[in-house]
């Protein structure tokens, strides 16, 4: 794919585990061990293309509303999958961080987290983001309160400089899957001006050529950031 207007920053709102599972007569657990394998593709492709950074909504703050079996199954999985991942960072020069509040997570994840971002921090292909008890009302607000501690002026570059996202460029390219179309509460300030794409692929069946399809599109698209 030519790299002409290829977005910087692609952030993907991974919607439809449950209902892949569902539809197949798996536990909804299935859908999300599916959906994984999925993230490690399209991770590789965004990197293998040119993309820079690609962020991908894991775990929201609202998450925790769902049931207790499911939830403590998509923290396991999670750290299952930054360690299994880790040869496949490294091998493919993709630094990995994550956003969110993060306090609320058992230490061992922290760890593991803050262990992952440390060991592909010298990796410059594509960084891969992960949205982790991650609302962006949360965000803003706890954005805000830096800006009080550090007594800063509130202009928006100051404020941005306070935000989760604060090592990266605002969204370019904004894609959900599973036929849903709505932000629910994810990069509310970072996606003012992305161009957005709802499709109704249920995310463990994304695929490559989908995404390609997704970015050949938005390359026609005209961006002129409330200009003429």
């Amino acid at each position: 794919m030519s790299s002409i207007n290829l977005p910087t920053h692609i952030a993907i709102i991974m919607d439809g585990n449950g209902r892949w599972a569902k539809e197949r007569g798996f536990k909804r657990t299935a859908g999300h061990e599916e959906g994984a394998k999925v993230v490690r593709n399209i991770t590789k492709h965004c990197a293998k293309i040119g993309v820079k950074y690609l962020t991908l909504y894991a775990f929201s703050t609202e998450n925790w509303t769902r049931p207790k079996l499911e939830v403590e199954f998509l923290m396991k999985l999670l750290e299952k999958y930054l360690k299994n991942e880790l040869d496949t960072f490294l091998e493919n020069s993709i630094r990995f961080k994550a956003i969110g509040d993060l306090s609320r997570f058992s230490k061992s994840l922290q760890v593991t987290i803050k262990d992952i971002e440390e060991k592909t921090k010298q990796c410059s292909s594509l960084t891969q983001v992960l949205a982790l008890n991650y609302g962006s009302k949360d965000e803003i607000i706890r954005a805000i309160k830096k800006l009080n501690e550090k007594n800063l002026e509130v202009n928006e570059q100051n404020f941005e400089s306070c935000l989760d996202t604060y090592f990266m460029p605002n969204v370019d390219l904004l894609i959900r899957t599973s036929g849903e179309i709505r932000l629910s509460n994810y990069l509310l300030w970072q996606n003012a001006y992305a161009e957005m794409f709802f499709t109704s692929t249920l995310w463990p069946d994304f695929s490559i050529n989908e995404l390609e399809d997704i970015i050949s599109d938005y390359k026609k698209r005209e961006r002129r950031f409330g200009g003429v």
